[in-house]
This record gives C-alpha cells, structure tokens and sequence, in this order.
C-alpha cells in the first residue's frame, strides 16, 4: 500500500522542522498532483499560522486556511484537562480523512512539544500520528550538542516511536556544527544507528539570522531609503555606532546593521561611503533612532544614488531600547525569503537522499497530469542529477546575478559570470548577495582570447573576416560566451536579458552551428497548464517557415519533448483540418506534415489540424474520428510566428498557464535566449533547462 501522509515533528523549539517539512513538500509537489498540508494543533488564532502561511503562499496550495489546522493549544488542552482527549482525536481524524479523500498525499506538520504545558505528560504529536496512521518524521536539534549526546537522542527517539506504536519513517538531525555533522556521517556509514533513515544537517548561520524585513515588521520600523527587494539582506549581526566616525568605522563587518540616532549626520554619511568603498565590508542596512529623520541636506543626498541598495529604517525608540528589540527578533521564513529558500532547498537536497525517500513513500503517480510546479521540480533534480557548466555573459544585470545565487544554492548548475570580477563581485556585494561559488571571466584579460580569436577567424575567414574583426567580436560578451561552449569551457549558455534575440542567436549559428539533417534554428514553449505540460512551437524565431523548415521545427520539438519526458504527439496547426480546407497556407503544411512523416516514421503526427480538434478529444471523435493525435496532442506546431507568438501570449494571459520559454533547438550545443522582460524564475527555469540540453548533448562533436 503505497504511504498517502508524513507526519514532522520535533520535541524542541528551533530545530528546523520548517526546513525539512519544506524538503518533503517540495519532493511531493515535483510528484504529485494535489497536496494537502495540515497542522492538528496551531499556537493560536489570533493571528495567522506562520508555517501554515508560508506553506499555502509559497506552494500555491489551493486550501481554505481553516482546513489546514484542527485546534489551538489552549483548546487542547483544556479538552484533556476536560477528559476529552478522545473527542480531539475524533475531530482531528475527521478533518484529516477529508483531506486525505480530496487530495494526493496530506503532509503533517506538528507543533513542537515545548509549546504545551508541563501537565501534558505524553507526546501528543506520537499520539496524533499513530492515530492518523501516518508514518512519523522525527526532528532532532543538533546544535550545541556534541556527537555522543547527538547518538543518544537519536535512541531514545526511535525507542519512544516504537513505544507509541508509531512507523517510524526517518530521522533528520538538523543544525548540527561541521565537525559534528562530518563524524556522524562517517559513524552512520560504519554502524546502523536505527532501522529508519537518518539525515544529518549542519547548521547553515543565515538561517538562523533576521533579514532587514523582519526587523521592519517587529519593530514597526518606517522605510526611509531602498526598495522592498533590498529588505531581503540578512542581518548577522547589529552594531551600534556610538563612537567618533573614525573610530567606528574600523569596527564595521559584513553584513551589519548599523544603529544610530536620526540626527548622527556623521555616521549617516560615513556609512554611505563605507557601503560605495571597495575597501570597507558592505552593511546590510542603517537603523535611525529616536524618531529622528536625516537633514534635507543628507536625504537630497540619497535620492541622488543610482545604483545604491542598502535599505535605511526610522524607529521611534532610542537607541538603547531599539538594538535591545533588534536582538530579540526570531528568524523566519517566510514565502518573501528568496535567498533563504533557496539556501535551505540547498542545504536539504545536499544532504538528504532524495531517491530514498522516494521509493519509501513509493508515491510515483499514475495520473498523467503534469502541474507546473511538479515541471519545475524535476528540472531542477534533472540538472542536479548530472550539474554542467552554464555561462552567463550578462552579469552586469542585476536579475542575472539573483538568478545566480538561486541556481548555486540549488545546487542546479556551475555558474560562469562574464564580466570584470571585481566590479560583479562589488555589485553582487551591494545588492547583499552571495555568488562566490560563480567563476567569474573577464574576456578582455583572459588568456582564452587569443585563442578564441584565432579560432573564430579561420571559422569565417572564408566569408572575408579580417584579424582585427574577428578580436572586436570576441569582445562581445556573447561571442565570447558562445565560444566557450563550442571549445568545451562551458557547456551551455543563456543570455537576453540585455541583449536581442539576434544578438544571442547570430554568434551560435556562426560558430556553434545547427545540427546534422537541421537547417535552421526554431524554438518553443513549455505550456505549463493546471494539469499538464504542452509544447508550442515555434513562437519566437522563424516568421514565416516554408514546408521543410516546419518540418524540422516539429521534428527538433519532439526531441525537445522526450528530452523532458513529454510523449511527443505533434499536430501541425491551421485553420482547417484533414481535406476539409484548401489554400497556399494549408498545402504549406499538408506538405510539412508528409516530410514530417516520410522523414521520421516514428513520430505521431496529424495534419493539418485546427487547434480544436489538436486539444480537445470530443471535437477529435467528429472532425478526425481515427486519428492517434486528434484531441492528445502534447506538440502544437504553428504556421507562422504571427500565429504562434500571439497564441501563446493569449493562452499565457487568459488562463493562467506558466510559459517557460523560448527554448532554443538545433543548435549542435545548447544556448537559450531570454526575454529582455525575464524575471529571476523565468531565468531559473531557463538555466535549468539548457543544463539538461548539455546533459544529452554530451558527446555530440563541434
């Protein structure tokens, strides 16, 4: 019988039990259709479950917030004290069956223990799983704990989940210190701890530490300077500047957050100059006390900052009070904390053996419904599973540089930033970034230029590239870039931030080239609807292909397709289907589909076809009754751009779908261009997608 819920749990506050509910969440959601997540008990209802928040933002769980929980603490225990703890069993059971009836799998997160009172003399969150026949995950804090300490609370647990009749599913000892972590990974390897799994998690400070925001809400501070995204920095520690400049400046450290009276004109400005000096560490933000503003003078002086990103608050307390307050804010994480996220899906995907956990639940689904965040998923474990080396030649854009730091984190691929590395790391700084894993190139130093040069002109010295023509392009980040992936530095490359759609395209078709059998360079769309994934193609490049050339878009989009696991069914789209239209635009595509078939008889293909009857298998049974694609297509394959470009962008806007994309195809090498509107997760998912391109076209020759 295959697991249908987890229950997490742990006995102390702060042992990271978010994390790896997070970890599990997101391995079901790359899975599953539908997940439930449920809490049998909250702290309260004053005000909103912050891990119940969290979990129904960031994974989009259409849930009614008042399904995810069953009583309070206060209700709890009352009722115990009551001798009614069966009727919380009873109401808890119910609400837990609706959902295990509506939904795929129903993940369990309980409180920990020390939120009940000492009267509650058993562990309600064993008793609640065993009877909720769910398989219990048990969360053990690590830090300040040295190894022997660690072994015997991993008995004692295992013991006390028997003891309650419980299945014990694993164990995950979470913020442990680094050489505790590294003895009891070499321990674990030699000697069975337990009969369950056991993952061990070293302790990771920034999550453990506040963001600027989160101070902003505790306190109730005002922002005065930088936007929402620069509240994202994380405070390591807070300082306050009490000292002549001078002196204070010395004591200044990575990531601080300054405190220090609104009218202190001197320590405003020398933080300002710190954080635009090479020389000084960049701060996280300046926290102003006593209600006090800066002089119109100091505020005309930011606004006059272009490219200076470190956040200023006010607060009405002083000084004293004020960093007393700071000291005391918890760190969370919350749907807003990127950088947090992707650190701690990092950490977890590191140190946890996924597929393990996998084939315990044994949850493999047998719908074919495809959501997009299950798309996302497996393309990120797809590229971990195999990391290739992704160049970037536009890391001068600040979306650029975030993507980077989720891609790393992710652990999704190597990263290679072109660009001075003092100026990307100076940047990247600024905007409280960490990209230190990226290698950073400078084509105009590197000692692959000359290489490259003579390399590109004996390419097209034939066409009439002269020597110097051919260094000048090299020195375009984008030629550079390309020709790293043709020498095998690199495996594949993204751009478009920045650049156009030509300006990415022209140098891979120049050097890189198109594949053996394939003409031309076409793209497409992965559709990601509700409950399933569609390609279109080709919606970005090729106006108006002839025949042949669609032929070849429909034949490289059904590779792109079993690529990522898509079963390829085209329809070559117009606007009639079977024999029932004629005209020029139809025959164009009557003749693509019969290359199509006389060129790859293995591929299902049907055309032409109306989108209609391509989609839709009640209108299939009556316009094309015995066709293997009519109304299962998985490839829609467009006339022209003009009708693909506008169709997507429709089906985009109108229905919600997510659109990853363009995906560039019959390049003999990856490279993929982005939108100049791209946001971070269009990036992401971009990078991700041309690693698992380098991953099948390894030993493909230049």
């Amino acid at each position: 019988m295959q697991t249908k819920s987890l229950y997490i749990s742990s006995l102390e506050p702060a042992a990271g039990s978010l994390i790896v509910t997070m970890g599990i969440m997101e391995l079901l959601k790359g899975r599953l259709g539908r997940v439930a997540f449920f809490r049998p008990v909250i702290v309260n209802v004053g005000e909103p479950d912050q891990d119940i928040s969290f979990m129904l933002e960031h994974y989009a769980l259409k849930m009614a917030y008042d399904d995810t929980y069953g009583y309070t603490v206060h209700e709890v225990e009352s009722l115990i004290a009551e001798n009614k703890y069966n009727e919380v069993l009873e109401t808890l059971i119910e609400k837990f069956k609706t959902l295990e009836n509506q939904y795929d799998f129903v993940l369990v997160e309980g409180l920990n223990q020390a939120n009940f009172s000492n009267t509650l003399d058993f562990d309600i969150n064993l008793s609640i799983a065993k009877n909720l026949s769910s398989p219990f995950i048990s969360v053990l804090k690590g830090k300040n704990k040295s190894v022997k300490e660690v072994v015997d609370e991993i008995h004692i647990e295992a013991e006390a989940i028997r003891a309650a009749g419980c299945q014990h599913f694993a164990t995950f000892v979470n913020r442990l210190g680094k050489a505790e972590s590294e003895a009891l990974q070499e321990l674990a390897a030699s000697v069975a701890l337990q009969n369950s799994p056991i993952y061990f998690l070293p302790e990771v400070p920034e999550l453990d530490t506040p963001t600027v925001a989160e101070i902003q809400k505790k306190l109730g501070c005002m922002r005065i300077y930088g936007e929402e995204k620069d509240l994202r920095r994380v405070v390591k520690q807070s300082k306050i500047a009490a000292m002549r400049l001078e002196n204070f400046l010395e004591h200044i450290e990575e990531g601080d957050l300054i405190i220090t009276p609104g009218d202190r004109s001197d320590v405003i400005l020398g933080c300002l100059s710190a954080a635009l000096s090479k020389n000084y560490p960049t701060i996280s933000g300046m926290l102003l006390t006593g209600g006090l503003l800066p002089d119109k003078a100091i505020n005309k002086l930011f606004l006059g900052f272009n490219d200076f990103s470190i956040p200023v608050l006010s607060v009405e307390s002083d000084t004293y009070h004020t960093a007393v307050n700071v000291a005391q804010v918890p760190a969370t994480i919350t749907a807003q904390s990127i950088r947090k996220i992707a650190l701690a899906m990092g950490l977890f995907s590191s140190n946890v053996n996924l597929k393990e956990i996998e084939t315990m639940i044994n949850a493999e689904s047998s719908l074919s419904s495809i959501t997009p965040v299950m798309f996302e998923y497996a393309l990120f474990e797809r590229a971990r599973s195999d990391r290739k080396k992704i160049v970037l030649p536009e890391s001068n854009d600040e979306r650029i540089l975030r993507a980077t730091e989720i891609l790393l984190r992710r652990n999704v691929a190597d990263i290679i930033l072109l660009g001075n590395p003092e100026e990307v790391l100076r940047k990247s700084a600024s905007l409280g970034l960490d990209i230190g894993k990226a290698t950073i190139i400078d084509p105009a130093n590197s000692p692959l230029m000359d290489e490259f040069v003579r390399t590109f002109y004996e390419m097209r010295k034939s066409k009439g590239l002269s020597l110097d023509v051919a260094r000048d392009s090299m020195m375009m980040t984008n030629y550079f870039a390309t020709m790293m992936v043709y020498s095998g530095h690199a495996d594949g490359m993204v751009s478009g931030a920045i650049h156009t759609t030509q300006e990415t395209i022209r140098p891979a078709l120049q050097i890189i080239k198109t594949k053996p059998g394939i003409s031309i360079v076409s793209s497409l769309f992965f559709m990601c609807l509700e409950t399933r994934v569609l390609v279109y193609g080709d919606c970005a490049v090729n106006q108006d292909p002839n025949a042949e050339e669609l032929a070849q878009i429909a034949i490289s989009s059904a590779d792109t397709a079993k690529m990522f696991g898509i079963e390829p069914k085209i329809a070559m789209l117009s606007y009639s289907t079977g024999d029932s239209g004629k005209g020029e635009e139809v025959e164009k595509v009557r003749l693509a589909t019969k290359i199509v078939k006389e060129t790859r008889p293995d591929l299902l293909v049907e055309g032409p076809i109306q989108y209609d009857a391509a989609i839709d298998p009640t209108v299939a049974k009556t316009k094309l009754p015995n066709s293997q694609v009519a109304g299962e297509a998985t490839i829609f394959i467009f006339p022209d751009l003009n009708t693909g470009n506008n169709t997507y962008k429709a089906v985009q806007r109108s229905s919600g779908a997510v659109a990853i994309g363009p995906v560039l195809q019959g390049l003999r090498k990856p490279v993929n261009d982005l939108s100049r509107g791209c946001l971070v997760p269009d990036i992401v998912n971009t990078v991700a997608i041309t690693a698992i391109q380098a991953q099948t076209n390894d030993g493909v020759s230049n």
